[in-house]
């Protein structure tokens, strides 16, 4: 397509990447997933004149995946990155990961669920295979930076990098970022985190890229027919275990589950126990004793939560703080007890009661519209 008919010059291309000098002079490592916007990211890479490099990681069985749109990392979403290098005339490279990626986190998915905890494996994902990887190879390459399609900014601030919102609230991926190091920050791109997804897909469209309109990825790139629970039993059959269903205020029995592995708490359909004066929800999970404990809604307000092995993204500024305990949850009021980053423990205390408060998911805090750490939610204190 010629250059005229791009709605972005150059010098606007290079200009989204932070280039350390001129971007002829650069070299762009992109981790391209087969998606629509790591797609973005690569042409706009390479509109800006610098040299690219695109780099997939094949996450898991190929075979298994393929005819799959959106999976992200196997099957036609190589297919999909490859012919976007090749119609874009830059180098591409796919590395098995699968071993990696099914030990870090497939593994730590299925532990988590049998232990009664709701993983979150995107994150685990970005903290392992996806950034310290790639962070690797990009450095080897002598690459000036690693891009990716995330929908977050990186923003220079009074101390160097910080991480903050997508300007487009429906896209921001700032959550599942939290872990990023400083030093990755430094070294990270993320160019769409100022636009909006339409704006993304015409970009792709005027670069005459074949997966302009394609879905989004929706649920667990591992898991193809979004039941996890078959996953979880097929690697840990003892998550399968019958067990009951118990009210965790009068210790009543109200019924049986199939395995703890169907339940998360804050979970309300699903536990078939009609007759029952109110709603009820999953309070909490006793994996150990194959117990579903259920109670009102009332019950699942959480007055603090204890947070682990926590990460900090620049300095704690003195000024009010916000959290996520969910990634489609609304930041809330909080206040930090103890030292928060160097994987140091931290308790989060919320100034109202908070609801659905779940061990395994991260908490995200937030100044404002900046990340400035987190960590996984190990207990919580009832309000």
């Amino acid at each position: 397509m010629p250059a005229a008919q791009l709605s972005l010059s150059p010098a606007e291309a290079a200009g989204l990447f932070d280039l350390p000098r001129p971007a002829e002079q650069c070299r762009i490592v992109v981790a391209m997933s087969g998606g629509v916007d790591s797609s973005v990211v690569a042409a706009l890479a390479a509109r800006s004149g610098a040299e690219v490099i695109g780099i997939t990681l094949q996450l898991y069985d190929y075979g298994a995946a393929t005819g799959r749109k959106g999976a992200c990392c196997a099957g036609d979403d190589i297919r999909d990155a490859r012919e976007v290098a090749d119609r874009l005339g830059f180098a591409h490279y796919v590395h098995d990961h699968e071993s990696a990626f099914r030990e870090e986190v497939v593994e730590q998915f299925a532990d988590d669920y049998l232990a009664g905890r709701t993983p979150i494996p995107c994150i685990r994902c970005n903290m392992g295979p996806k950034f310290t990887d790639l962070f690797a190879m990009a450095r080897e390459l002598g690459a000036d930076c690693l891009a990716t399609g995330h929908y977050v900014q990186r923003i220079i601030g009074l101390a160097g990098p910080e991480l903050h919102r997508a300007t487009d609230p429906a896209r921001d991926q700032s959550y599942f970022l939290y872990a990023t190091t400083e030093e990755q920050l430094d070294y990270l791109r993320f160019p769409l985190g100022g636009l909006p997804k339409a704006q993304v897909r015409e970009i792709a469209e005027e670069f005459g890229l074949r997966n302009a309109a394609k879905p989004d990825s929706q649920d667990i790139c591992f898991v193809p027919d979004g039941d996890y629970a078959k996953i979880v039993k097929a690697m840990r059959p003892e998550g399968g275990r019958p067990g009951a269903i118990v009210h965790a205020e009068t210790g009543e029995e109200l019924g049986t589950h199939p395995g703890v592995i169907h339940y998360t708490v804050g979970q309300r359909r699903g536990l078939d126990i009609g007759g029952q004066p109110e709603p009820l929800y999953v309070m909490g999970i006793d994996a150990d004793e194959a117990r579903v404990l259920v109670g009102p809604r009332r019950m699942l307000a959480v007055a603090s939560a204890e947070v682990i092995e926590t990460n900090r993204i620049g300095p704690l500024p003195d000024a009010p703080l916000t959290a996520k305990v969910r990634s489609m949850a609304k930041p809330v009021p909080v206040r930090l007890d103890g030292a928060l980053g160097d994987g140091k423990t931290v308790t989060l205390r919320f100034d109202q009661p908070e609801l659905g408060v779940s061990p395994g998911q991260a908490a995200v805090i937030y100044a404002g519209e900046r990340v400035v750490g987190g960590g996984w939610i190990e207990d919580t204190d009832k309000a």
